[in-house]
């Protein structure tokens, strides 16, 4: 794959330096040979983006769409300076360079879900429509740039956009945890949002109804409708935050042992040391969220003398949107709650 199809030819001023990590991205028109233009119609902000800006700018709708739109035109993507992290877009396909590979695949007016990062996607705001600040989504109008390298995944036409959009954008999670669980595992999923759900879904499929799985969360609302639907075996209200209130209650869950893997979804930041010390010792723990610090993970680990296998959920894993798409239609409760939570 050459060069452009990494876009490398929209960083602006830093030579050599990949979109994702680039201080600032040119998203004139016109589109470029290797790349796809998307008339947009919304940005599904990451969780724990979106939860920053709003706690910043004290929930109002409108100083949220403000923010947004001024860090978008500064960076010219959607990057916040803050988390460091983007979100996701829907959008409907306008123009194919000659060589996207999306050539005889997609054509013009399709509507697609981006799988890559609004952090390195080329993005222009003409006009905020509405702020869902309910579900961390903004309908917009404006265009982006999708390079060749980007990855997607066309709209079904047997669900709503919405709610294909609020799995599509997490859907490398469940995927991973496909890889990782086995039956006989004790699991516990961190965060009961969109991803931690997902999580669960996967977790109790994968498990084969052998092992146990935990949901910990702040909010009991939360738990509750995760718990009515028998997506997890004992489910810990806790603040995720205090690792050892934490490491406690999943001691008494699980009789002593602890935890196989733990998948940290959360939202909120310093929930690092709640995942390391609920795993047993030669376990793993998968983190997905943005609001993680390696650093503090790393350091974490070692700090305590615990032999943990960390990995970084990256967000894409070979067929990570079919799978996350299959979980919705073959699970009719979990896309009851998706629908009643994000559509």
């Amino acid at each position: 794959m050459g060069t452009d199809s990494y876009g490398l030819s929209r960083v602006v001023g830093e030579k050599g330096v990949l979109p994702q990590r680039a201080r600032k991205l040119d998203p004139s028109l016109p589109c470029r040979e290797a790349e796809m233009l998307i008339d947009v119609e919304s940005l599904n902000i990451d969780a724990a983006s979106f939860k920053q800006i709003k706690d910043d700018v004290g929930g109002d709708p409108g100083r949220i769409a403000q923010r947004i739109q001024d860090i978008v035109l500064e960076r010219g993507k959607m990057q916040n300076p803050v988390t460091g992290s983007g979100g996701m877009l829907i959008g409907r396909v306008k123009e194919l360079g000659a060589k996207h590979p999306a050539n005889g695949v997609l054509k013009q007016g399709d509507r697609i879900a981006t799988l890559v990062s609004l952090t390195l996607t080329p993005l222009v705001i003409e006009e905020v429509k509405a702020v869902h600040v309910d579900i961390d989504r903004v309908d917009i109008r404006g265009h982006a740039l999708i390079f060749a390298s980007g990855i997607y995944a066309k709209l079904p036409e047997d669900m709503p956009d919405t709610l294909a959009l609020a799995a599509l954008d997490v859907c490398g999670a469940p995927a991973l945890v496909a890889r990782y669980v086995r039956p006989g595992m004790t699991v516990a999923v961190l965060g009961a949002g969109k991803s931690g759900a997902l999580c669960l879904a996967q977790a109790r499929r994968s498990l084969e109804s052998r092992g146990k799985l935990l949901a910990l969360d702040i909010s009991q609302k939360a738990l509750d409708a995760l718990s009515a639907i028998g997506l997890c075996d004992e489910a810990l209200k806790v603040d995720a935050t205090q690792g050892v209130d934490v490491m406690e209650a999943v001691q008494k869950a699980t009789g002593g042992p602890l935890c196989d893997l733990v998948v940290n979804c959360a939202s909120v930041g310093n929930t690092e040391m709640a995942s390391l010390l609920s795993v047993k010792d030669g376990g793993t723990v998968i983190f997905f969220s943005m609001a993680t610090s390696f650093t503090t993970a790393a350091l974490g680990a070692e700090g305590v003398g615990k032999d943990v296998t960390m990995l970084v959920g990256n967000g894409y894993v070979p067929g990570h949107a079919a799978l996350t798409l299959d979980l919705l239609r073959t699970e009719p409760s979990l896309r009851q709650l998706f629908e009643a939570r994000y559509v």
